[in-house]
C-alpha cells in the first residue's frame, strides 16, 4: 500500500464516504475488518444528510486518506465547544491492521492541535466495544468516566440489537506540555 494522500471531503465524496463507512461497520462485509458493529446494530452507520451538515460547518472537516487510486478510510475531526471532536472513522475492511488508520487518527489529532490549537481530542465509543476501546487507549486516549446515553430509536444511528448500548467519552491531551 502507498503512503495514503489526506485531503478534506467534499459534498461530491458523500456517497463514496457513506458506502466506506457502512461497510467497515455494518453488515457481513464488515466482518472482515475488526471494527464491526454487526452484532450490535442493523442500518446505517451515517445518513448523507449528516454528512452534508458536517461538511458546511465551520471548524468541521471529514478527512479522507486515498492511496492506490481510490479512498481507503475517512473520519471527521472538529471543534465542539474547545475541544477537538473525533468520530465517523472508518478503514475499509481489508485494510485495517495495517497502520493506516494510526496515520488518518495523527492527522485529525494534528489539525486540532495545529491548525486550531484545541488543548484535548475527545470521542465516543460504544462501550461494549472493549477491543476498540483498548486501541484509543494505546494512542494515549483515557476513559473519563463520562458516558452519553445511545439514542435508542433514532435510526440516523443505527437500530440496535441490544438494549443495553451506551457511548463512553474518551480524551486526549493534544499539546506536549499537557502529556509530558
Amino acid at each position: 500500500m502507498q503512503t495514503p494522500a489526506f485531503r478534506s471531503a467534499t459534498p461530491a465524496d458523500i456517497d463514496a464516504l457513506v458506502a466506506l463507512v457502512t461497510s467497515a461497520y455494518r453488515g457481513d462485509a464488515s466482518r472482515a475488518g475488526w471494527t464491526t458493529e454487526a452484532d450490535l446494530l442493523d442500518g446505517s452507520r451515517i445518513e448523507p444528510d449528516v454528512l452534508r451538515a458536517d461538511l458546511a460547518r465551520p471548524r468541521s472537516r471529514v478527512l479522507l486518506a486515498e492511496a492506490d487510486g481510490g479512498l481507503q478510510a475517512c473520519a471527521h475531526v472538529a471543534d465542539e465547544d474547545g475541544a477537538g471532536y473525533f468520530g465517523m472513522f472508518a478503514v475499509r475492511p481489508g485494510l485495517q491492521g495495517g497502520g493506516l488508520g494510526k496515520q488518518l487518527l495523527a492527522e485529525c489529532e494534528r489539525i486540532a492541535r495545529d491548525e486550531w490549537q484545541l488543548p484535548v481530542m475527545r470521542m465516543t465509543v460504544i462501550d461494549v466495544r472493549a477491543e476498540l476501546i483498548a486501541f484509543y487507549e494505546r494512542r494515549g486516549y483515557r476513559r473519563t468516566g463520562e458516558f452519553k446515553p445511545f439514542p435508542y430509536g433514532d435510526t440516523r444511528f443505527g437500530q440496535p440489537k441490544r438494549d443495553d448500548l451506551r457511548f463512553e467519552v474518551l480524551e486526549k491531551p493534544l499539546h506536549a506540555e499537557a502529556t509530558a
